[in-house]
């Protein structure tokens, strides 16, 4: 009798593992944004609060430029994605927590901390979605606030409040309320601009350089008040364009077709 052959077993593929080496460049300016969420942290036990409100300004600027970097010299790696979430979590959303609890919550009591507990919650939960959706979704627009959004929202009333001469830690029902709209933002589905379709690069015409001017200008003369507006403006622009969408098309709506008439059959022949 022939023997079979018996067939060969397939061996189990390993999984792959992480490629040795990462690209030092892009996760340099994505470690000096977790340094700067650090060192806010440090001067908000401090009771420095204006210096870490200006620490997580900074860190939005490292922010921003990591991802130019990597998109710029093609360094874009899985590691640098999960790098900049965790910095992101430490920079805008643990470092405003504590500068916000430490400044103007703790008066509250309970209520205080449970709101500087859901900023960071929904800071958490808003970027462990953008990080899932990052493929799915179009690029002109955020599912809800971005997380470096409401941190530098934080840290703009923190100088704009020094401005208008606040020193020190201080108590305001508003800043209790902001903390909570913050974070429902964060988790809400209301589409905010990217402006990553902005190209820079590209020819614009003239008046476009003069408003970036007049505006650089403007900031630089009032940087606490102008920082302030913006991001109250930036904050308010998606709630505001997408009632401004959901009545625009509720007014587009087709009107309902009138009703047709029953056709009257006679009965009998028609001489």
């Amino acid at each position: 009798m022939l023997l079979r052959e018996r067939p060969k077993r397939r061996k189990p593929k390993k999984p792959r593992e992480l490629k040795r080496g990462i690209y030092i460049l892009p996760n340099l300016f994505t470690t000096g944004n977790l340094f700067c969420g650090f060192f806010a942290i440090a001067a908000a036990v401090n009771y420095e609060f204006k210096t870490a409100a200006v620490a997580i300004l900074v860190s939005c600027l490292f922010d921003i430029l990591d991802g130019k970097v990597a998109r710029l010299t093609n360094s874009q790696s899985r590691f640098g994605v999960e790098y900049d979430s965790l910095a992101d979590l430490v920079a805008f959303g643990v470092a405003p927590a504590v500068v916000m609890y430490l400044w103007a919550l703790q008066p509250f009591g309970r209520l205080g901390w449970v709101a500087a507990f859901l900023f960071v919650a929904c800071g958490a939960l808003r970027l462990a979605r953008f990080n899932v959706q990052v493929n799915s979704i179009p690029k002109k627009y955020f599912v809800g606030l971005p997380i470096p959004g409401a941190g530098c929202m934080v840290a703009t009333t923190v100088l704009f409040l020094y401005h208008l001469g606040e020193s020190g830690p201080t108590k305001h029902f508003l800043l209790l309320a902001m903390t909570y709209l913050l974070g429902f933002l964060m988790v809400s589905t209301i589409p905010y601009n990217s402006f990553k379709e902005f190209n820079r690069l590209q020819r614009m015409p003239f008046r476009s350089l003069f408003l970036a001017v007049l505006v650089l200008s403007v900031v630089a003369a009032q940087p606490a008040v102008m920082l302030f507006t913006l991001m109250g403006l930036y904050l308010v622009s998606g709630p505001f364009e997408y009632l401004w969408k959901l009545a625009k098309r509720g007014s587009q709506l087709p009107e309902e077709a009138p009703q047709e008439q029953p056709i009257q059959i006679r009965s009998g022949v028609e001489q």
